[in-house]
């Protein structure tokens, strides 16, 4: 009999989820394959690292696995191919490289590699372990190679995180069991930040972050780090802009952000320039009149997630906000 899981208890605010990975824990029937689904930062990718220590202790309750290394344990995430192979973000990083302009992919020979690792038994496992993270940056040839390992699996269990199942295709959800993850609450989100962010974290004070992580613990963190990054004055600046200002100043503020902040940032900004004007016009009671401004930022962002010259972008947004008419009054 499958001992009594105890390794969930540093997952706050996702109750269901835990609930249903118990229950195959405690009856020793565990699917085939999962799918994690919810909002990144939430706790999916710790789950499922938790529910594999399950799996493995409970073949070994003697042993605390180590999942890094551990032979039948395979953990995939979007990769980049660079100077002919691939690389995932944080082994770029490591080696100092610049991220390539296209975004990273689960790719076909990674599934391959999953083949390979299942095409043996596992050697100290009662099953073979696999987690796909971010598997909807699937390309077509890998989503079509992982269904027909779906399809006859063998002694696995395979994880697929993802932010919906309307990200996949629908004939690999079919096939896996759905585990929901939803955002947390404003409580449950304080309690999470108290155990894991830096003491400089808790002593600030930044409601907008807070506004723009919407229940995920792991957003608000990025986005305290993104803040972090970015310059005080080009804050001030981009938090002002609601404000009449001369065009002038605008096309510097423009030629600043092209130059000084990364594209990653760039785009961060925009998202964060869409909060606080939503949150100020909530504040004054015209939330309708900021949808302008809403839309014209929203624009920007798409143009500089598809490589827009960011100059460009920037002198457009900034003097399209000075033409409306402020919103709020202020």
């Amino acid at each position: 009999m499958a001992p009594s899981p105890r390794g969930f208890e540093s997952v706050v605010g996702q109750d269901q989820a835990l609930t249903l990975l118990r229950q195959g824990l405690r009856r020793d029937r565990i699917a085939p394959a999962y799918l994690f689904t919810g909002p990144e930062g939430v706790g999916r990718s710790l789950t499922a690292r938790l529910f594999i220590q399950e799996i493995l202790c409970s073949h070994a309750p003697q042993q605390q696995p180590h999942l890094e290394n551990h032979p039948d344990v395979l953990w995939l995430e979007p990769t980049y191919l660079h100077q002919g192979k691939l690389y995932t973000k944080t082994q770029l990083l490591a080696q100092e490289q610049t991220l390539p302009k296209t975004r990273p992919q689960i790719r076909l020979d990674q599934i391959r590699q999953l083949g390979q690792h299942l095409g043996r038994p596992p050697l100290s496992a009662p099953r073979s372990l696999v987690v796909i993270d971010q598997a909807e940056t699937m390309a077509e040839g890998a989503a079509n190679g992982l269904l027909k390992t779906l399809e006859e699996p063998g002694r696995a269990t395979i994880i697929l995180i993802a932010p919906s199942d309307t990200a996949l295709l629908p004939t690999l959800v079919s096939r896996c069991q759905k585990v929901p993850f939803y955002r947390l609450s404003h409580r449950d989100l304080e309690r999470v930040l108290s155990q894991v962010a830096p003491p400089e974290f808790i002593q600030a004070d930044h409601p907008y972050l807070m506004d723009l992580a919407a229940g995920s613990p792991g957003a608000a963190l990025h986005h305290w780090q993104v803040w972090q990054a970015i310059p005080g004055e080009i804050l001030e600046a981009v938090l002002a802009l609601d404000r009449p200002q001369p065009l002038r100043d605008r096309l510097e503020l423009a030629k600043t952000l092209g130059q000084t902040l990364e594209l990653d940032q760039q785009i961060w900004l925009l998202g964060l320039m869409q909060q606080v004007l939503w949150q100020r016009a909530l504040d004054h009671h015209c939330p309708h009149q900021c949808q302008p401004l809403l839309t014209l930022l929203e624009q920007a962002r798409q143009h500089l997630i598809h490589y827009v010259q960011p100059r460009l972008v920037w002198e457009v947004t900034l003097l399209g906000l000075n033409l409306e008419h402020p919103f709020l009054g202020v």
